[in-house]
């Protein structure tokens, strides 16, 4: 899995809301932004509500040191708006719980809680993310374990082109795998149109 060492910008499309880029995350520089998003009553399926600053600090230092998995603050307009975590599901999450296909990549995006909600931001978001995931050749489907309770994700993930493969049992929830190709995303939002 490559490790971007600086900030991709994603071309600002007509009709969004606003460029959104990506920069890897610093879990020292970055720990109190991230701690006041993950222990958000809003981020209950991020399942971190109790976590002290430290705590954040010290697994955001682990995904850095993983060779597997990574985390990157995603910008809206130059603004901290959303976390993305990026991982390989055959060694970490999904490991022997899925069958997996040549160019799977994994994800989890948390989107900042704001007490001025913009419609269509989540989404927007989501599509930022999934476009970033896909700026990667090598990566030919991402997959997915929402909690199964978690319908206002699973909505978004249908709507960028996720389709739930079936459900599993995770130690810490029932998820529903679910894995979007880069085929169903293009479909789904419009390719090279957004």
């Amino acid at each position: 899995m490559s490790r971007p060492d600086e900030q991709r910008p994603d071309e600002q499309r007509p009709g969004t809301i606003g460029a959104f880029t990506v920069r890897p995350l610093d879990p020292a520089a970055d720990a109190e932004l991230v701690h006041g998003w993950v222990t958000h009553p809003k981020a209950a399926f991020w399942l971190m509500g109790d976590a002290e600053l430290a705590d954040v600090e010290r697994e955001y230092r682990s995904i850095a040191a993983h060779p597997h998995h990574d985390a990157f603050i995603g910008l809206h307009d130059g603004e901290a708006a959303f976390l993305i975590e990026r991982y390989d599901p055959t060694e970490v999450e999904l490991k022997g719980l899925y069958e997996a296909e040549p160019g799977d990549v994994g994800m989890h995006f948390l989107v900042a809680p704001t007490d001025t909600p913009v419609h269509g931001f989540t989404r927007a978001v989501i599509t930022a993310v999934m476009d970033f995931l896909f700026a990667d050749p090598s990566v030919r489907r991402v997959v997915v374990e929402p909690d199964v309770t978690n319908s206002a994700v699973q909505a978004l993930n249908k709507a960028v082109g996720f389709e739930v493969l079936r459900e599993i049992a995770k130690p810490e929830k029932d998820a529903l795998l679910s894995a979007c190709t880069r085929e169903q995303f293009e479909a789904a939002t419009g390719g090279n149109d957004r």
